[in-house]
């Protein structure tokens, strides 16, 4: 929730200390709105007018995003679903925690796919937004799992790459996987590179493209 507060003061100076006082912010961490300037009135005495600011909490890309996923969850009416977040280095992830988070996985992790994919277009969107208004923030990327689903699924690839590296190495052919999403079919293929007298090449279209693990002297 973005915080904002109206103060009022003999000055707009005097009344910005007090919303940020409330707020516990500084100054470059608000925007700030002068809603009435102070006027001295008739002698300086009578009419006089109080200066009257609002003071609204700056909110950056990464709150942005993380307010709207966890809307979006919300509106998919799961129990007892918890979100972390964390954000460095350009990226952000957010890691989803609770007894339905199977629901929120997918078959092959289809739908947290598909929620990382719509968060990034989101994410794309506010940026877009920031830019137009002339306040230049660097883009994100957004990571989305569900208690450690992808590190489990990479490992899974990972094993999967070296077990069909050494067939194809044994056998001398060529072994067509499953069709996979671009990151899992990166996987795939750095495993395969760690393998001797074997590589790796994609094939198809999206989202039907798969992996093909070769031997070598086959290709050749």
């Amino acid at each position: 929730m973005i915080r904002s507060v109206e103060k009022s003061g003999k000055t707009i100076e005097e009344a910005v200390q007090d919303g940020l006082k409330d707020l516990g912010l500084s100054s470059h961490e608000v925007e700030i709105e002068v809603l009435e300037e102070p006027s001295r009135g008739i002698l300086g005495l009578v009419g006089q007018k109080l200066a009257r600011v609002k003071v609204t909490e700056k909110v950056d890309l990464a709150h942005q995003v993380c307010e709207f996923f966890g809307k979006l969850i919300d509106h998919m009416k799961l129990e007892d679903i918890t979100i972390e977040s964390s954000f460095a280095d350009g990226t952000l992830e957010l890691e989803i925690f609770g007894d339905e988070v199977g629901a929120l996985i997918g078959r092959r992790g289809a739908t947290l796919d598909a929620l990382q994919y719509i968060v990034n277009l989101v994410a794309g969107n506010y940026w877009r937004q920031l830019e137009a208004k002339g306040e230049s923030e660097e883009r994100i990327r957004v990571i989305v799992d569900a208690e450690g689903y992808r590190g489990r699924r990479a490992a899974s690839l990972e094993r999967l790459a070296r077990s069909v590296a050494e067939r194809a190495r044994r056998d001398g052919g060529e072994i067509r996987l499953e069709p996979m999403n671009p990151m899992e079919r990166r996987i795939v293929h750095l495993a395969v590179q760690e393998c001797k007298g074997v590589e790796s090449f994609s094939e198809g279209e999206d989202p039907f493209r798969y992996v093909v693990v070769s031997c070598k002297e086959q290709r050749r």
